[in-house]
Parts: structure tokens; C-alpha cells; sequence
């Protein structure tokens, strides 16, 4: 009986093509706007997660701005002094026997890197850095070695490329010993980094280290600020440690007591707690849109229903001279109410979960997501719809005078 019911509903969805088009239209315009939207967000959210699982809960950084994070405001919210050079080895020296601290500076944020055949896009980042930057951000070698102490302090022209950089200019054999021309300057490539994809936080593999003091030779700058990341080894002692630096560079800023601070101290994973918390604001506006179009496809859907019932007066008479009752009419007329919802829903979680994933996968160069959970819920409210916009018409479809209606025209 059932089965029959359905197939009476497709092809009264198929008689009246025109008419329920419109509202399968609306309605998968609401569900393509949610499932979109969310697709779009978990794909950010996954981006975001492995881009800065590098820095997890064993780092934290000082900073030179508020760390809070503001949709549409932009993350710096209150800019402080810059970390000056000098401000930075005397953090480092001072805390070097407490925990592992880098120090890095950016040279160039799209730099050309190339050889005597193929050049890179200008997005490589030159960045100077010591010997902590691999542990920091979790960096392997894939070949060659790190920088030496001798390197570091004599400012030599050495470099370590990432592997994309490694693949475009050196396809076919190692890179170590090789020299390249990095924004008009000519290093030695003494280490390859091994492969770090999406979840490589400070430049991927698009990146070029360079020992701190050659970066402040090749690229000088007056307005530059460095940047401190420390790597706790065991994260029970990272609430202490992280006073215990706050109060250290407070010493060398020379604040006294009562004087607020400039800068900001703070685990590298709390950007991405702030982030996903404004995402959870986002999720919610989508969703609130979302049942507003469908609240206007219920209402669409209604018209249509009662249009519908009035259109099949005549074929609501035959059905109960042969026998229909009105729990029969009833259940037809809410069983094509739903159908239409859920094809206008199906229709809309596939554009969606299409439109979803070019934002994520195209512009985050994230995974290719698919929101079961947001398909299901996509459903759901397409069944809530069509029940609540198809109870009134199927009703009064159901008390229709059979007489009454054998004499419709």
C-alpha cells in the first residue's frame, strides 16, 4: 500500500511539474545555503586544524599583538612595540636552560627562489631562524644537515629549502651543495626539509630558512619584529613556564610592577580555539538562514498543496467512491507534501556539498569534506517542512465531500 502511495505521489509531482519546480527551487536554495555554508566550515575547520597542528599544546609565543581573533575585524586587535633583535637574544639566553626557544624574523614574505633552470611563483617565504626551528615547528630533514653553530654566528650564506622548492628547481637529483638565487641573493643549499603538506603552520613547504644573522645582512630592516616560540617538553609545566616568561621579558622591557604589559604571551594553539568559537557564530547565522528560506518554501509549498487540492476535486470523489478513506486522502496528499520537500533537498544538498567544497578545497587547499551530519539535518528539516506545510491541505483534502466532488468540474 505504501509503495503505491509513493508512486502516486511521483506522478502527481510529475503532472504538476511546473507548479512544484518552484518550490523544489526554494527549497533547495535553503538547503544548498546551509549544507554550502557548513561545507565551507568544516573544510576551514580541518584546514585549520592540521595547519596548525605543527604548534600544538607544547609551544607557546610571544607576541607583539592581542591575540584575540574577530570575524571580519581581523586577528590583531592591539598592536604592542616590536620584538626588537636585542629584546629576543636576551629572552633566549635567559630562558634557553628552562625550555627549547626559537628565534626566527621574516625576510620576505614572496620571495622568487631559483635556478639556471626553472624559477618558483613569488609565495616563498625567507625566513632567518637558528637551530631550534625544526624541533619548534616540528620539521624533519629529508636531506643534508641543519645549520652549525659556526653558521649561525658568522652569518654564512647557507640555506635549507623546503620540498616544494626542492621538487620545482631539482626534480630529478639532491639539491645539497647546489646553490640557488633567493630574492637576488645567492645561497649554499645545505638541507632539504622533508614534506609537511597542509599541516605545516609557518609556511608549509614553500619556505627557505636562512641562519637569523645572514636574514638581518641580506634583508635589513628597521621596522622588523622578531618572533619567539619556546617548545615545552612536557606540557604539565607549560601554565608556569609561560609565567615565568611573561615576567622575564617584563624585566627586559624594563616595565615596572604596576605597568601593564606590551605584549602578549600565549600557547600557539589558542589562535585555532579562538577561531573555531567564531566559527561556531558563523555555523549558527548559516543555519538561521537556512530555516528562513525554508520557512518562505513552507509557505510556497502550502499554496501549492491547497492549489493542488482544489485542481483534484474531482479525483478525491473517485477515490473515495472506490473505497479511500479519509486517513487515505490524508496520508497522500502529506506523503506528496514531503516528497517534494525531500527532492527539492536532495537537489539542494548536492549543490551544496559542491559549492562547499570548491571554497574549501580550491581556496583552503583543504579535503574534499562531506557533511554527513549536515546532510542529515538538511533532511530533516525538508521532512519537518513538507509535514508542517502538507497537514492542513491533506486535511483538508481528507474532508472532501465525496458527493460534492463527483459533481466538480
Amino acid at each position: 500500500m505504501f509503495v503505491n502511495i509513493i508512486l502516486q505521489a511521483f506522478e502527481a509531482v510529475r503532472t504538476n511539474l511546473l507548479r512544484t519546480s518552484v518550490t523544489m527551487f526554494i527549497i533547495a536554495l535553503g538547503i544548498t545555503s546551509l549544507v554550502g555554508v557548513l561545507t565551507s566550515i568544516d573544510g576551514v575547520k580541518y584546514w585549520m586544524a592540521n595547519s596548525f597542528s605543527s604548534l600544538g599544546t607544547n609551544t607557546f609565543r610571544i607576541l607583539d599583538y592581542s591575540s584575540g581573533v574577530r570575524m571580519g575585524g581581523g586577528g590583531r586587535k592591539k598592536p604592542y612595540p616590536n620584538i626588537t633583535y636585542s629584546e629576543s637574544n636576551q629572552f633566549q639566553e635567559k630562558f634557553t636552560d628552562r625550555a627549547v626557544v626559537c628565534l626566527t624574523g621574516t625576510g620576505n614574505f614572496a620571495a622568487v627562489v631559483k635556478n639556471e633552470i626553472a624559477a618558483t611563483n613569488p609565495n616563498i617565504q625567507i625566513i632567518g631562524t637558528d637551530r631550534n626551528y625544526l624541533k619548534v615547528y616540528k620539521y624533519t630533514l629529508k636531506e643534508g644537515r641543519n645549520f652549525s653553530e659556526e653558521e649561525l654566528l658568522s652569518g654564512d650564506k647557507v640555506i635549507i629549502i623546503g620540498n616544494d622548492i626542492k621538487n620545482k628547481l631539482f626534480p630529478n637529483g639532491s639539491p645539497v651543495g647546489a646553490r640557488i638565487n633567493a630574492d637576488n641573493h645567492i645561497y649554499k643549499i645545505i638541507g632539504v626539509l622533508a614534506e609537511m603538506g597542509t599541516s605545516g603552520s609557518a609556511g608549509g613547504d614553500k619556505i627557505c630558512l636562512i641562519p637569523i644573522e645572514t636574514m638581518r645582512g641580506d634583508f635589513p630592516s628597521d621596522d622588523r619584529s622578531f618572533s619567539l616560540s619556546v617548545y615545552v617538553e612536557n606540557p604539565i609545566t607549560m601554565p608556569f613556564l609561560m609565567e615565568e616568561a611573561k615576567g622575564i621579558f617584563r624585566l627586559i622591557r624594563k616595565l615596572n610592577p604596576g605597568d601593564p604589559e606590551n605584549f602578549e604571551v600565549v600557547k600557539s594553539d589558542q589562535f585555532v580555539e579562538e577561531l573555531m568559537s567564531n566559527l561556531k557564530i558563523l555555523t549558527l547565522s548559516a543555519t538561521l538562514i537556512a530555516i528562513i528560506t525554508l520557512f518562505g518554501a513552507s509557505i510556497a509549498l502550502l499554496n501549492v498543496m491547497l492549489v493542488s487540492v482544489t485542481d483534484r476535486t474531482k479525483e478525491i470523489g473517485i477515490r473515495k467512491a472506490l473505497g479511500a478513506t479519509q486517513f487515505n486522502i490524508l496520508l497522500q496528499f502529506l506523503t506528496e507534501a514531503v516528497l517534494i520537500c525531500q527532492i527539492g533537498g536532495v537537489i539542494g544538498i548536492f549543490l551544496g556539498i559542491a559549492a562547499g567544497n570548491i571554497v574549501s578545497t580550491l581556496i583552503m587547499k583543504s579535503i574534499f569534506v562531506i557533511p554527513w551530519n549536515w546532510m542529515v539535518l538538511g533532511l530533516f528539516l525538508c521532512f519537518i517542512v513538507g509535514i508542517v506545510s502538507g497537514i492542513y491541505p491533506a486535511w483538508k483534502a481528507a474532508r472532501v465531500d465525496p458527493i460534492e466532488s463527483l459533481r466538480h468540474e
